[in-house]
């Protein structure tokens, strides 16, 4: 019986995939195995000596210290591209309202007077300063051409328009999935240069921190219009205030309201709906409680943040996973320590990603405790486990 601690409301379809008989799930479990959430926050907080895993039932995981978790010997799982089509839609219905300028229309018509008596003539005459543009043959940059990114770029060549991407970290299943009628840029300078749409699809991470900022915007086509549901902090929230207001850029369309962007005209915040679906909290919740039950169950990992891929069908009753530094002659002394206890290898898989390498290996005879402790007490191991017989 594994102990599943959750926060936040997790989807009863994901919940589903951990089946009562095997998993006690709650948000009252004590001494947990793994944790199961959305967006609570557990940077600061107590994380249990037991817990194994933690899934973030959605792309990013920004609310959970994952440096941290990745010294304990920890992955931290979750779910990629299942929250993709939810995030595309509500970027294709920005475009949309930033190209015909449906939020200050809007805005318009809420402060006109219903008992004014010359109601009809200044709807007819005020409709002139909210004149649009189509999208055929305008061009949309996408910065970040992952599933989302992938995605959009789709839908906008689908709707008639010209798009440039820019993604220097695009992996081979990404490559493929893109369009070949997507045009590469080389830098987000040159994105900026030549569309008059940008959208942003990046993950928040040191790199990306204040991504677009005085540089990239004083580059932008005047009258630009920039999308970000990505996350807040891509952006340099002062810069594009700063362009918002000398008309570098005409609107900014973006998920994260804040203090400093409420006041301007030309801002369209929305409160964080890009994956606020019922589908996409039902796919994120089903993916990432899929990955918890077969670590849990088996050892194998998948979209892990900090962790490689690994996966090994299993042939042996008897498998064990450890998590441990990408130095030399860890497997080795894995080796040798379990031949030493006398357990014969079967099979074994060993995969790293950059200062993490992660182990499973099957042997023939049963693991004894001791032996479990002594693979855990290798200078450089950060965590070692059987997987139990009744996890088959």
């Amino acid at each position: 019986m594994y102990r599943i601690l959750t926060f936040n409301n997790i989807s009863s379809l994901g919940l589903a995939r951990l089946p009562n008989e095997r998993f006690d799930v709650g948000p009252a479990v004590e001494q947990p195995d793994a944790i199961l959430l959305r967006s609570h926050d557990l940077h600061g907080a107590p994380i249990a000596a037991t817990v194994k895993a933690i899934g973030r039932a959605g792309a990013g995981t920004n609310n959970i210290p994952v440096a941290e978790m990745s010294r304990r010997g920890i992955p931290v799982f979750n779910a990629p591209g299942a929250n993709a089509n939810a995030v595309k839609e509500l970027v294709l219905a920005a475009i949309l309202l930033g190209a015909r300028n449906v939020v200050p229309a809007l805005r318009f018509v809420q402060e006109l007077s219903p008992g004014d008596a010359n109601f009809a003539a200044r709807v007819e005459d005020g409709k002139k300063q909210f004149a649009g543009i189509e999208l055929p043959n305008r061009t949309l940059g996408v910065i970040g051409l992952g599933a989302i990114g992938s995605l959009v770029a789709e839908a906008a060549l689908k709707l008639g328009m010209k798009v440039i991407g820019f993604d220097p970290e695009i992996t081979v299943d990404a490559a493929w999935r893109l369009p070949s009628s997507v045009r590469r840029a080389g830098s987000i300078d040159e994105v900026f240069r030549q569309a008059e749409f940008v959208t942003l699809h990046v993950p928040l991470v040191a790199a990306t921190r204040g991504l677009v900022g005085e540089k990239a915007l004083a580059g932008a086509k005047p009258g630009a219009v920039l999308l970000n549901f990505a996350r807040d902090a891509i952006v340099d929230e002062a810069a594009v205030v700063a362009a918002l207001r000398s008309g570098k850029v005409k609107t900014y369309l973006c998920d994260f309201p804040s203090p400093a962007l409420l006041a301007e005209p030309g801002v369209v915040a929305l409160p964080h709906l890009g994956a606020s679906t019922a589908e996409a909290e039902e796919n994120c919740a089903v993916m990432v409680a899929d990955q918890l039950r077969e670590f849990l169950d088996h050892g194998t990992i998948a979209n892990a943040v900090n962790f490689p891929n690994v996966e090994m069908a299993r042939e042996s009753a008897h498998r064990i996973a450890i998590a441990n530094a990408n130095v030399p002659n860890m497997l080795g002394q894995i080796s040798t320590t379990m031949a030493v206890a006398g357990l014969n290898i079967h099979n074994m898989v060993n995969k790293s990603r950059g200062e993490m390498a992660y182990t499973l290996v099957d042997v023939d005879s049963p693991i004894a405790p001791e032996v479990v402790r002594r693979l855990a007490a290798i200078d450089g191991v950060l965590a070692a486990r059987a997987i139990p017989l009744s996890a088959l």
